[in-house]
């Protein structure tokens, strides 16, 4: 049986992963490590299944993320550098 390439994720729906890892730690649902651990598995998924768009896109759809100061700088520059946005 051969192996089927995974489906793209759409900018939109990474921006609506991070969103929801962040919110979740920031509202005391996740404790650190469980965050460390969800944060690094999103990074794992995305860049296995790729994000679908140009950089620009991408970009475009996370920045209110960052504007919004639902994820912080740290967060923010852990991201864009491990799926190589940056």
């Amino acid at each position: 049986m051969p192996d089927t390439p995974l489906t793209s994720i759409t900018p939109t729906r990474a921006a609506e992963e991070l969103r929801k890892v962040c919110t979740a730690f920031k509202a005391g649902e996740l404790k650190h490590n469980e965050y460390e651990h969800k944060f690094a598995r999103m990074i794992g998924e995305l860049r296995d299944r790729r994000i679908s768009g140009t950089r620009a896109e991408i970009l475009a759809a996370l920045e209110p993320l960052r504007i919004e100061g639902v994820v912080t700088p740290a967060e923010w520059d852990r991201f864009v550098s491990q799926l190589g946005l940056a």
